[in-house]
């Protein structure tokens, strides 16, 4: 007997080596038409001679909810020569008694689209479930069919157990408390320990995390997201534990007020896998189901920042400044560049623009900016850096720290800071305030004020003159009289 099997096993395989020569069809089956309401709804897709190795997300339903998806396959023997199938069953629980449209629909199978025109289904009564004490062999759930030829066959179905998971759903913040402006990072990750033996996968994880974020993000902060693409483990350790962490989410928040940071508890669902208790060579070895991880809730409280005259418009953050100057020695009237680079970490996006003061010895123009900021590592870092562009009026040694000043609150050292400049300039030449009045001076207007009569005078001497001056004089009588008849 144990020859026999050991031959039927052996022809077994060296024909499905040869299937993947044959052409590969894809199908997809739709249910009944109509439905119990205590009846699962299916969609299969079937790929023969093959393997489904991807496949797209199913259909929605209206008046459904997704349950879960199965897999099954089958190997036929016909006059020697074998052909298989995989299916993937997709399983739908009515919610409502009445009819539903399955709208037309598009599932790509191994990168090949496959299309369904849809149905329409009905929901009906709850139906009497008949025990069947024959072997159901079209039940995509059911038996193993090799149960009977290993001696197993007692069974009408599986037995799947569950594991207990060693994971946990978490969302964590760097700081437990923050002044008013400081950034701190909040992570939400899945975590699995190393020694976790229940098979975990992650589901539409974009799809929940778009909703999650709804409820998670504070209104009361400024957000830097880290932009999340893919998923991927790290090992960390905690409590002397080793886990492999998942990040799902992260952002650096700065709070803008003084109220708390409050996050609430909010769920994430994972496909969670029940083992088989006698695994079959060729059944199923685990059946799919669902099971929904919650986190914690959280609060980062925030404080004041210490009495300071610019408390309200200060930066926080830990930063440090690079400048440069195109000339440091230049004539009167000539132009030169300056650069401010305020660098470091901390909200860069929010840097508030350095104040510069007006002055006749120098005219100072409003700058060109340009913003750079990194999110990693847990870290915002960047920069903000000033391009000015400066006219001396006047000769002389210009320290242009009386000129270009940052004022900001380091947390890291718990005072005020102050950015300065450590340039000087050196200005030859004569004075240029002169030049520059005169520029703006308004001319003989003023001069010939004291030598201008108001007395009304002809315009010229010639008839159109007089006639366009005897107009305006008609015209100025006719309002006049107007006016006072209104009166």
């Amino acid at each position: 007997m144990r020859k026999s099997i050991l031959l039927f096993l052996s022809a077994l395989l060296l024909n499905v080596i040869c299937i993947s020569v044959n052409a590969q069809d894809i199908s997809v089956d739709l249910g009944a038409d109509e439905v119990g309401l205590n009846e699962l709804y299916t969609i299969t897709i079937t790929l023969k001679n093959g393997s489904i190795k991807s496949y797209t997300d199913f259909p929605i339903i209206e008046g459904f909810a997704k349950r879960g998806t199965s897999s099954s396959s089958k190997t036929n023997i016909v006059n020697g020569q074998i052909t298989s199938s995989q299916s993937i069953i997709q399983r739908y629980l009515p919610l409502e008694e009445g009819t539903y449209t399955l709208d037309p629909f598009t599932i790509e199978v191994n990168g090949k689209q496959v299309r369904s025109d849809g149905k329409t289904i009905k929901i009906g009564p709850a139906v009497e479930r008949k025990r069947d004490s024959r072997r159901n062999r079209f039940d995509p759930f059911g038996s193993d069919p090799f149960d009977d030829l290993f001696g197993r066959g007692n069974k009408n179905q599986r037995d799947f157990v569950d594991v207990k998971e060693d994971a946990f759903l978490a969302l964590t913040t760097d700081k437990d408390e923050v002044y008013v402006g400081e950034g701190f990072t909040t992570t939400f990750a899945f975590y699995v320990a190393d020694a976790n033996r229940a098979p975990l996968q992650f589901h539409e994880a974009g799809k929940q995390l778009s909703t999650i974020l709804k409820d998670l993000k504070p209104d009361n902060c400024w957000e830097e997201n880290y932009n999340i693409e893919n998923i991927y483990g790290e090992r960390v350790t905690l409590g002397g534990k080793s886990y492999t962490r998942y990040k799902i989410y992260q952002a650096t928040y700065y709070p803008l007020n003084l109220e708390p940071v409050n996050f609430p508890s909010v769920p994430f669902e994972m496909i969670k896998y029940r083992v088989a208790r006698s695994p079959s060579f060729f059944g199923r070895d685990r059946q799919e189901d669902f099971k929904t991880f919650y986190t914690k809730e959280k609060s980062v409280r925030v404080k004041a920042l210490p009495p300071h005259p610019l408390k309200d418009q200060v930066a926080v953050g830990d930063f440090e400044l690079d400048e440069n100057a195109s000339k440091l020695a230049v004539e009167t009237g000539e132009s030169f560049e300056y650069k401010f680079n305020i660098y470091g970490e901390g909200n860069i996006s929010g840097i508030n623009d350095p104040v510069i003061p007006e002055s006749k010895d120098m005219d100072i123009y409003p700058p060109n900016v340009a913003t750079d900021v990194n999110r990693g590592s847990g870290r915002v870092t960047g920069s903000k850096e000033y391009t000015y562009y400066g006219i001396p009026n006047e000769p002389g040694t210009y320290n242009l720290k009386d000129y270009f000043s940052w004022v900001f609150f380091n947390p890291r050292t718990k005072s005020y800071d102050t950015l300065r400049s450590e340039i000087r300039l050196n200005v030859s030449g004569e004075s240029k305030q002169n030049v520059s009045i005169s520029s703006t001076d308004l001319g003989s207007f003023y001069d010939n004020i004291d030598f201008t009569s108001n007395k009304l005078e002809r315009l010229t001497d010639n008839k159109t003159g007089e006639i366009l001056a005897n107009i305006l004089i008609i015209a100025m009588l006719a309002a006049a009289a107007f006016m006072f008849i209104k009166k």
